[in-house]
């Protein structure tokens, strides 16, 4: 296998493994951990762009007030979805957060045909009418919508379409978006060390390298998928990205023991069924068989 294969699967897999981390920050409240991944990991993209020497080029490009103000919703929505997902983790739902992951692709496929009036065909109908069944069931047979999932899936799924016509490559644009954050998040920072609330250096050393850690788990996949971008097709990349929430499923069901009943089972295999189908309906319909799918997840 070629390098960018091999950092798709690193950035993916790191992704897949990433609510185990999250979970040995269980004592921690949601919040206060988001806090520090945008503080650590905005550091540690601006030490990165310094380092190779990006620096220049990331000033000229992104500090213009008109380049902050479109990323403003961007760095908003991936905030929000950092929030919710960080909290479904440490509230036991990992499997509902991987079904928004699974569905994600399919809600930008839709954005796509109710706001950008691009048309699917027949198949490609059929898959996203299918996920919205196995939704819709889910909802029945548990009396209420699963909302973890579609708000992960929502909001990546606009972070996504901002994203689609943004000026900055992946690098830049999210470095940009985390320096948007970086005030509100140290402000809540601040404000949980001054009402005795906060974790950092108050509870112990594995929790506090945790926290700067968050930086870490958060660069470094995306350093990793956007090599990847350069070195494989795209299509490629759309397939590896389901290992970030098989992983995800896996872990919450064999490890933490999360309940997989067998309606929930017939509910997330609906879904699973529209994304084979949509996979082989890209793959078949393509001159050469090239497939085309969704943008691949960034968590």
């Amino acid at each position: 296998m070629n390098r960018g294969i091999w950092h798709a699967l690193g950035a993916y897999t790191i992704w897949g493994f990433l609510p185990i981390y999250l979970k040995w920050l269980s004592q921690v409240p949601a919040l206060e951990i988001v806090g520090h991944r945008i503080v650590w990991s905005c550091l540690m993209l601006c030490v990165f762009l310094l380092v190779t020497r990006q620096w220049l080029d990331f000033r000229a490009k992104a500090l213009q007030l008109r380049v902050v103000f479109a990323y403003l919703a961007a760095a908003i929505l991936l905030g929000v979805n950092w929030l919710i997902y960080v909290w479904a983790v440490n509230s036991n739902f990992i499997v509902e957060a991987s079904l928004g992951y699974f569905i994600n692709p399919l809600i930008s496929v839709l954005f796509g045909v109710v706001l950008l009036r691009e048309k699917l065909r027949r198949w490609q109908w059929v898959a996203v009418g299918l996920a919205a069944g196995g939704v819709l069931f889910l909802t029945f047979i548990h009396g209420s919508l699963p909302w973890i999932a579609l708000a992960l899936a929502i909001t990546f799924a606009l972070y996504g379409l901002i994203k689609k016509t943004s000026q900055l490559g992946a690098l830049h644009g999210l470095t940009l978006e985390t320096g948007i954050l970086l005030l509100p998040g140290l402000a809540y920072l601040v404000y949980s060390e001054i009402g005795s609330q906060g974790a950092f250096l108050h509870i112990g050393m594995f929790v506090d390298v945790l926290l700067i850690g968050c930086g870490l788990v958060t660069a470094i996949p995306l350093l990793l998928f956007a090599s990847a971008a350069q070195g494989i097709p795209l299509a490629l990349l759309g397939l590896l990205q389901y290992i970030g929430p098989t992983l995800q499923f896996l872990i919450g069901v064999l490890i933490y023991g999360e309940p997989f009943t067998s309606d929930k089972f017939i509910g997330f295999g609906m879904v699973w069924l529209a994304l084979l189908i949509f996979a082989l309906e890209g793959f078949l319909s393509r001159p050469g068989n090239a497939v085309r799918v969704a943008s691949p997840m960034k968590t």
